[in-house]
């Protein structure tokens, strides 16, 4: 490595996952060509990397938020472009960064010449991308029926509260629950089956299950919201829908990239079926080259006669909706329900509903500055899908996303004067 190269990472080498990052190289001749790369490996331990290249200004320096790349994993001026243009190095596999107490480290490194070839180093630096903010509390949940993980701000609140619906399958996603956390809100992520000493599968879901982890929530120590928010994603969508729509004390549900009928699954509470499933055709899977299919048009119609009782009745609703969709949505019509969800809000003379749709996004909107998941193993479809997205496109979505979901929750859950204080 050269003595006389240097490279920075602003503000701090050791950050939230959520916060961004800007690389600075100083100490290269004038106008000099390298390669910037990035490095990382997920829990599974699949490697991530991605490179691009940059020409020094005149006296040596690069700077990631003002120059642009000029060819590689991205090209223009993208301060974070080396986070989310990772990729991994097996095809169709997704970032796994599940558990909130195992850091994103990137190893992030300056080489001579341009594109991925093996110049020289000059220079490196690992960043530590944190998924908990010191003093968080992180408690794994056993209460009753009641699967998951509960996350607490340090301070004594009161904060709100939200259920984390980011994960029903096997295992728990951490990540969105603990960044949520880091916030300020008290946020219980919970499982449905596949994790701990739940069933491995299941063939129907009762919303008594997600009725006791809300009761469980609100009773917790630093809760001071008199109800709770939903956060969801794909298929936990329309049971964010349900849960808003049936249940108690939800005052803020934020749908992401879901459907707007209950799928898959019949819906129970109290013993007795409230929704049939809205099922899928897998004939109306379009194959594509990269051996990944797109899953877009594969739900049977909510329009039609035989399946309109299906659809969640989200007039019912007390509480304020958050419609999220992302127009190059590869796995769900996501767009198209939202205009579903919206006429039917104001057929029935609702105004409890705000909408935002991302041209250019995938289906995974998820906490920003994470690789960009252009496919990968669907478990239901028991294929590889493709999620759509644009790459910049998408992870731009995801950083205006974030701060939108956060003052959506501040806004819609009334908790007291605490609250308006926390930090984007």
């Amino acid at each position: 490595m050269s003595s006389q190269v240097r490279l920075r990472l602003l503000p701090s080498a050791r950050c939230l996952f959520d916060e961004p990052l800007r690389l600075t190289v100083a100490g290269l001749r004038s106008r000099q060509l390298v390669a910037l790369r990035a490095l990382a490996t997920d829990d599974k331990g699949v490697a991530f990397s991605s490179s691009a290249t940059y020409r020094a200004d005149a006296g040596g320096d690069i700077d990631l938020a003002r120059d642009p790349s000029l060819s590689g994993s991205y090209v223009g001026v993208e301060p974070a472009g080396l986070l989310w243009s990772l990729r991994p190095d097996v095809l169709h596999t997704r970032f796994h960064k599940n558990c909130s107490l195992n850091p994103h480290v990137v190893n992030f490194s300056v080489h001579e010449g341009e594109g991925e070839g093996e110049g020289r180093m000059l220079a490196q630096a690992a960043g530590e991308r944190r998924l908990i903010a010191d003093g968080v509390g992180r408690r794994p949940v056993k209460e009753g029926n009641v699967r998951g993980v509960l996350f607490t701000p340090p301070g004594g609140g009161p904060f709100p509260a939200v259920l984390d619906l980011y994960t029903l399958g096997g295992g728990l996603s951490e990540k969105r629950a603990s960044l949520l956390a880091s916030r300020g809100f008290v946020v219980l992520t919970v499982a449905l089956y596949g994790h701990d000493d739940m069933p491995k599968n299941i063939k129907e879901v009762h919303l008594d299950y997600f009725e006791e982890a809300i009761r469980f929530l609100k009773k917790q120590d630093k809760v001071g919201s008199k109800g709770v928010g939903v956060i969801s994603l794909s298929k936990s969508g329309d049971l964010a829908l349900s849960i808003a729509s049936f249940l108690p004390d939800v005052e803020a549900t934020v749908w992401i990239n879901g459907c707007s009928a209950n799928t898959v699954f019949p819906l129970y509470y109290k013993k007795k079926q409230i929704l049939p499933p809205l099922m899928f055709d897998i004939g109306k899977l379009v194959h594509t080259e990269s051996g990944a299919c797109i899953g877009k048009y594969v739900m049977n119609s909510t329009e039609a006669e035989e399946n309109k009782a299906t659809v969640v009745p989200i007039e019912r609703a007390k509480g304020r909706f958050l419609f999220v969709a992302a127009e190059d949505d590869l796995n769900w019509d996501s767009k198209a329900y939202v205009d579903e969800m919206v006429e039917r809000l104001q057929r029935h003379g609702k105004e409890n509903f705000e909408s935002v749709i991302y041209p250019g996004a995938g289906h995974y909107l998820e906490p920003p500055y994470g690789p960009n998941c252009p496919s990968s193993f669907h478990g239901l479809i028991g294929k590889p899908i493709l999620w759509g997205g644009e790459a910049s496109a998408h992870a731009a979505a995801e950083v205006h996303l974030w701060k939108k979901i956060q003052e959506f929750f501040r806004t819609h859950l009334s908790c007291g004067a605490a609250q308006t204080r926390a930090k984007l």
